[in-house]
């Protein structure tokens, strides 16, 4: 397993201190948030990939993806009835599945909770579907542009629709593309029933990114979460993919976090090897 962390830590610094403090900390990987890297990020370019592409690069960094891709503009949406919304996010997804492929990312972590949630009077089965159309779309792009998508299934005060791993798992399976996976997030899997080993174990077949958190918004190892059951059940599931580190509560500075975080998923992975 290699260690990545996601760029919207740092805020508005530039990019090139993202990958200083990342390199800096001993990552090897970053995944970025759109949003982070245009104030409209319909308006990313080939040329955009290969500045951040030369940047990351001269830190030994690699682009592992992106994440948070229905931020921005903020009326897209894949469950809607609405046909013209859910082209547009199907239109930029695909954009971004080739912005992606330039960057020689090779996941797309499908998350954007307001870009999914249901209204009461939506049918549930029928909202799926069409999101499984809009999903599929891009998930052919991607996988043209060397890149798989991976839905990622987000806890109840974040979302009304996909809530658990199993639902992402019946999702993935009505998209049926090999473009479209699972990711797993610590903070989301916390909030479900099945702890997270097990969580881990049934969705061995499907899920191709992990996300290293805490419930409490900070990074691993620094909440009540304790990672020694859940590296021993990535590795009992044979997953050599990334551990990629996203908070939500940045207040003790994005240095400090990427330090704390990756000292102690070490100090894990270490005491696992023994």
């Amino acid at each position: 397993m290699r260690f990545a962390i996601c760029n919207e830590h740092w805020g508005n610094e530039p990019f090139e201190k993202v990958c200083e403090d990342a390199a800096a900390c001993g990552y090897q990987g970053l995944e970025l948030a759109p949003f982070t890297l245009k104030e409209d990020p319909r308006e990313l370019t080939l040329a955009d990939a290969t500045r951040l592409v030369r940047i990351a690069h001269s830190f030994g960094l690699e682009i592992i993806g992106l994440h948070w891709l229905l931020t921005r503009p903020t009326w897209m949406h894949i469950t809607t009835p609405d046909p013209l919304l859910r082209r547009d996010a199907m239109r930029f997804g695909q954009n971004l599945a080739r912005f992606c492929g330039a960057l020689g990312g090779k996941v797309m972590v499908w998350g954007s909770p307001k870009a999914r949630n249901l209204l009461p009077e939506w049918d549930r089965e029928e909202a799926t579907k069409r999101a499984a159309e809009v999903v599929r779309g891009v998930a052919e792009v991607a996988y043209e542009n060397g890149a798989t998508l991976a839905m990622e299934p987000l806890g109840r005060k974040e979302t009304n629709w996909m809530n658990t791993a199993a639902e992402g798992i019946d999702f993935c399976k009505l998209v049926d593309h090999p473009g479209c996976k699972l990711h797993l997030d610590v903070k989301a899997m916390s909030d479900e029933p099945t702890s997270i080993p097990d969580i881990i174990r049934n969705s061995k077949e499907w899920f191709i990114h992990f996300h290293t958190n805490d419930p409490n918004l900070l990074g691993p190892g620094m909440g009540e979460v304790k990672y020694e059951p859940i590296i021993a059940a990535l590795n009992e599931v044979g997953y050599d993919g990334w551990l990629s580190t996203e908070v939500f509560d940045y207040t003790l500075g994005p240095k400090v976090i990427a330090e704390r975080s990756i000292e102690y998923l070490k100090k894990v992975i270490a005491a696992q090897a023994k």
